[in-house]
């Protein structure tokens, strides 16, 4: 009969057995402990150590009989086995299957327009801006800002002063969960609409100023005359006019499905009306994640303004597109609907991480 401690030495490779790979670092803590239970301290084994090692056999031979060392050897066998059971069952838990990762269903849902939104009050600023728009967009400065993020440039850190009101500071509303348009590393911004602002700020010959906040409070910010202008990948919108006017359009967007990788449902789809008619046909018996407060929300809920008639799923509302995905991949919901740049960037980002 194979020793209890002869077990214990090999837990590693009975673990790679079970997973097909070495165990990872939980998995062998799980397994030390499991090895060094209670489960060995039966009165068959009062000496453990000398049982393991093999230093005396008289250690060993707790019976006289050879009734006994049957009667030992036999229940010795039956927690062995058992021992076994535990030991592979903790393993494929540690290991377990591939972790879940998620993609885009590469189909324009809307068509939309992103634009700034400026304090209804400074109609001189406004003005600027537009000329500032035109500007960037004539001279090439736009593009090179996107290809720090679309193509292979290199990202940009943008950094906000201390509001000071003394001071002549363009104060920029935000809400840096919206990569690739706002976001942040440590205390720095990035992200398209910051690295304008930065150049907004010194056309205007300005101190710039970042207020983060969640994206229901943005316009609503400006509109109180809190900050000067919204940056946060503002679609333009009826009802936000009554908070800002709304610049000259410098991005075209569309909202887009994230779904699980393993999901090939929308596989076939080649336009929004396909996608939408599988939605709808789920309807309440799905779950969608949006950011709260965007045009996702009001695309899966419905929309009279937009003339968005609703996909009548139960809707989930997020801070952020990245929690809501990685609700998506917990198994909470079933499906994402955010922005197409944001929706690339957050589940690459994310399937990096698993």
């Amino acid at each position: 009969m194979e020793g209890i401690c002869a077990l214990a030495h090999r837990h590693e490779s009975i673990s790679r057995m079970a997973c097909g790979r070495k165990v990872c670092a939980e998995t062998r803590r799980r397994l030390n402990k499991l090895l060094d239970s209670n489960l060995f301290n039966t009165e068959f084994v009062p000496e453990r150590h000398k049982f393991c090692d093999g230093r005396a056999k008289s250690d060993i031979l707790l019976a006289s009989s050879a009734q006994q060392r049957f009667g030992m050897e036999e229940k010795m066998k039956k927690i062995v086995a058992v021992v076994l059971a535990m030991v592979m069952a903790a393993a494929l838990a540690g290991c377990g299957g591939s972790k879940k990762t998620a993609k885009v269903i590469e189909i324009w849902l809307t068509n939309e327009e992103y634009a700034f939104g400026v304090d209804k009050t400074q109609p001189e600023l406004l003005e600027s801006v537009n000329a500032f728009i035109e500007e960037i967009n004539g001279n090439g400065t736009f593009d090179e800002i996107c290809n720090h993020y679309f193509g292979d440039g290199k990202p940009v850190a943008v950094t906000s002063a201390a509001y000071d009101e003394s001071k002549d500071q363009l104060v920029v509303a935000t809400n840096a969960a919206f990569e690739p348009f706002e976001y942040m590393e440590g205390d720095s911004y990035y992200g398209i609409d910051m690295e304008i602002a930065a150049q907004l700020a010194e056309y205007l010959g300005k101190e710039l100023v970042i207020q983060n906040m969640d994206f229901e409070a943005v316009c609503l910010s400006v509109g109180q005359q809190k900050c000067d202008i919204a940056m946060a990948g503002l679609t333009v919108r009826e009802d936000r006019m009554e908070y800002v006017s709304f610049s000259h359009s410098y991005y075209i967007a569309s909202q887009k499905l994230i779904v699980a990788s393993d999901d090939k449902e929308f596989d076939e789809c080649l336009d929004a009306a396909s996608v939408e008619a599988i939605l709808k046909e789920k309807g309440g018996s799905v779950k969608v994640g949006v950011q709260m407060g965007t045009t996702g929300q009001f695309y899966a809920e419905g929309d009279a303004d937009w003339g968005f008639e609703g996909l009548g799923v139960e809707v989930i509302g997020y801070k952020n597109g990245a929690l809501a995905v990685q609700d998506l991949l917990n198994g909470n919901i079933n499906y994402v609907i955010i922005d197409s740049a944001p929706a690339e960037c957050i589940t690459d980002a994310i399937n990096k991480m698993q």
